[in-house]
């Protein structure tokens, strides 16, 4: 197969800019199809050629940063014919990212992603999050392979049709709105390679983390799930209550109810303006199932980091490391307290505390195996007494981790995909 390499160049963020801190960041890094190789530190995902299409292929790359190259980022697009220019810009704006500081918080290729990633969060523990985003990816698989059976919608048609059986599925014909496009400043093409990239062909590790990644398929797109039936999708990807609130999100999209592109825009000037963050989350309040936890989830992938999503690991933190006897009823204010100081950036300050506990914990989350991925949870930590308050001794004698000095520097900050995201809803992983 060939192999493209294309540069991405970091600007000024090369100074400082680590690209296995900037994916490790969050536990969106961990949900398929994204597939971080702890050896090589690059990162592999299938990603669209046409971001406008959702009938376009998807090609498997890998994102590196070498040591002999730090000031930018390389891209090997694997792919057996050639690569149009349109084809090149598509990738690298997706990879397109932050270039500010460390406080960065990992988010996907597309809003719609980070949206449905959101509500695999809520109410379940962080193993079967990992396995609903894994069934979505093989969902998107079997939808565009022959040996699936994909049958095509009629054109034109609204209804929504039922499943003939468990391997019989449907694609809409309705086109997928456009997403919000990065302009590149800097990037190039390395090489147009005939062969194989050798790096690639030399990690035994990556090429085992590619014929995974060709076995789950890419993220399904709102075209893709627009037309499917909600038991079917409930029962194949193990959703539950949540396939009607995919289902519903992408439905909306499609029929131009929600402008992904626009909300975008909009949260662009809703990082330090408090009218404009109201405004921004009173659209998503809007979206059926989009409840508090939901909206400030998705805001912090937005870059809008006011809120911070609070649900049970808030209060096993809060207990722990603040010695708060927080509940259900005082866990908003309790935050506020704690981290309004921070203000508007106060998840920053949070979630680089419970990062650090994590690490703690586990040790160093970019060198787990994903194997492993499902057994970062409180639950294993303190498994009798996960609440366990510190007595006064013992919180005096506790290093804390610290809020980064340049986290507000992430204002400035627009992100495509090398930037934002959160966690679970429930006693698993990091919110």
């Amino acid at each position: 197969m060939s192999v493209v390499v294309l540069e991405l160049g970091l600007g000024e963020a090369a100074k400082s800019f680590q690209l296995e801190k900037a994916v490790c960041s969050h536990g969106f890094f961990m949900m398929p199809p994204n597939q971080w190789d702890p050896l090589s530190k690059s990162l592999l995902r299938p990603l669209r050629l046409d971001t406008t299409d959702s009938d376009s292929d998807s090609v498997l790359v890998r994102i590196s940063q070498h040591s002999w190259a730090p000031q930018s980022l390389h891209v090997s697009v694997h792919y057996p014919y050639a690569l149009t220019p349109q084809h090149r810009h598509s990738l690298l704006t997706q990879v397109d990212e932050d270039r500010s500081f460390d406080g960065r918080v990992f988010r996907s290729p597309t809003l719609f992603e980070d949206m449905v990633k959101c509500i695999l969060l809520c109410n379940c523990q962080w193993p079967r999050t990992l396995s609903m985003a894994r069934a979505l990816c093989e969902l998107h698989l079997e939808l565009h392979t022959q040996s699936s059976h994909v049958l095509l919608s009629e054109a034109g048609s609204t209804e929504s049709k039922t499943p003939i059986s468990g391997n019989h599925n449907f694609i809409p014909n309705t086109p997928l709105l456009k997403d919000t496009k990065t302009k590149l400043k800097e990037s190039h093409i390395l090489a147009d390679n005939i062969g194989e990239d050798d790096s690639f062909q030399n990690c035994k590790t990556c090429l085992q983390a590619a014929e995974e990644l060709y076995n789950i398929g890419n993220f399904p797109s709102p075209t893709e799930l627009a037309k499917l039936d909600e038991s079917f999708l409930a029962t194949r990807c193990n959703l539950g209550y949540r396939a009607i609130r995919i289902l519903k999100l992408a439905r909306a999209i499609v029929e131009g109810q929600i402008q992904l592109t626009q909300l975008e825009e909009e949260s662009k000037g809703a990082s330090l303006s408090q009218s404009s963050y109201n405004k921004l989350a009173d659209q998503l309040k809007a979206i059926y199932g989009f409840g508090p936890f939901t909206c400030a989830n998705v805001l912090m992938c937005m870059g809008v980091y006011h809120v911070i999503p609070t649900d049970s690991e808030t209060i096993r933190h809060l207990r722990q490391e603040h010695a708060r006897n927080s509940t259900v009823q005082t866990v908003e204010r309790d935050v506020e307290h704690i981290y309004g100081k921070y203000a508007p950036f106060q998840f920053l300050a949070y979630w680089s505390e419970l990062w650090h506990f994590y690490e703690k914990s586990f040790g160093k989350l970019s060198e787990m195996p994903c194997s492993d991925y499902k057994l970062i949870t409180a639950s294993l930590i303190f498994p009798s007494a996960p609440f366990q308050i510190l007595s006064n001794n013992q919180e005096e004698g506790k290093k804390k981790a610290q809020c980064p000095d340049n986290v507000k520097h992430e204002a400035q900050a627009r992100r495509p995909w090398l930037s934002c995201q959160h966690w679970s809803d429930s006693h698993a992983m990091p919110k």
